[in-house]
């Protein structure tokens, strides 16, 4: 249930409802209005039926994620960064950290197309157990080097709650990735964390799922997410690897206020298909585009076969920043 109070006597009926409810259910308070999980309007006693302006029982599970208990948009603000409630970011970077002197090459390149947020993998979740896992603490710091002398944030994922802490040593952003969205022990140690987290939709997740998955992070006291589309699995994947839902960019804004982030690369997992959907990404609305680049990604050490040449970068991020001025001026007019 959610409560929006008339402006009188706010703060007094707040305290009322959290000492009634508080104590046997979860009570959530956001501005003027109050989420009680669990709660029936039968609950309420006559005073704080008289205290509301709008009783609201019919709203997703994910209460905090709802736009109906946090109707403005939520914004993250970063060192280099402001990402939602209208603010576009881009985010590259290599799919892993490979050495220092590499990650250094490529942040000059992310700098040089316009992203302020550096991503880069130091712990990979690889299909095989015998392929290229991730440099672990090492990757973080030549990530978290690079990202410094180009003056960028820093962006990278976390894989299993024991690295929390040492992941949180070195970046800006946590990133969830796709196999780990219903993670729920992870969930909850970032939601422990003070820091922004970028939560991938699982291959096979719903929506409801993704918000579920959001929720999680957000009971633990931390609201500062961004959630990202980065493809869906379907009965077709002989021509993308996965299929780019980018019908869900307007969906998740609709429903939620937390920023809405684009991940072509992994849905695509084509460099030629790339610069498309990222722009498709953006016309839809998405709050910023995260894609992978390589100087040579013959010889990658992982995903090369979807990480974009810097030229392919530039131009890339050239069409989407058109795309996202033309955007931002219909946002305006509306």
């Amino acid at each position: 249930m959610i409560i929006i109070l008339k402006a009188a006597n706010q703060a007094e009926a707040i305290v009322d409802l959290q000492k009634h409810f508080g104590d046997h259910t979860d009570v959530f308070v956001h501005n003027n209005r109050v989420a009680i999980v669990g709660a029936k309007e039968s609950d309420l006693t006559a005073a704080e039926q008289a205290a509301a302006e709008e009783i609201i029982m019919q709203h997703p599970a994910a209460v905090q994620s709802s736009r109906l208990f946090h109707p403005e948009d939520t914004v993250i603000n970063l060192a280099h960064t402001i990402i939602g409630g209208g603010h576009f970011s881009l985010s590259a970077g290599p799919c892993s950290v490979e050495s220092a002197e590499h990650v250094r090459k490529m942040a000059a390149v992310a700098k040089a197309g316009g992203a302020t947020l550096l991503r880069g993998g130091a712990f990979k979740p690889r299909t095989s157990p015998y392929s290229f896992q991730g440099l672990e603490e090492d990757g973080l710091k030549f990530l978290r080097a690079a990202a410094d002398e180009q003056g960028m944030d820093m962006i990278t994922e976390v894989m299993d709650e024991m690295h929390v802490d040492m992941v949180n040593e070195y970046t800006d952003v946590f990133q969830i990735g796709a196999r780990n969205m219903q993670n729920f022990s992870l969930l909850k140690a970032v939601g422990k964390m003070r820091k922004p987290v970028l939560l991938k939709r699982g291959m096979s997740g719903t929506i409801d799922d993704l918000m579920n998955a959001a929720e999680y992070i957000a009971a633990g006291g931390n609201t500062q997410i961004m959630l990202c589309e980065r493809g869906i699995r379907t009965f077709d994947n002989k021509y993308t690897r996965n299929t780019f839902d980018v019908g869900a960019v307007s969906v998740l804004h609709e429903l939620t206020h937390f920023p809405v982030i684009v991940d072509p690369s992994h849905a695509m997992g084509h460099t030629d298909l790339v610069t498309p959907m990222a722009v498709a990404g953006t016309a839809a609305g998405a709050d910023g585009v995260v894609v992978e680049i390589h100087d040579d990604p013959a010889h990658a050490f992982s995903d090369g076969a979807q990480a974009l040449k810097p030229d392919q970068f530039m131009e890339m991020a050239k069409r989407v920043q058109a795309v996202e001025a033309l955007v931002a001026g219909w946002r305006e007019e509306a």
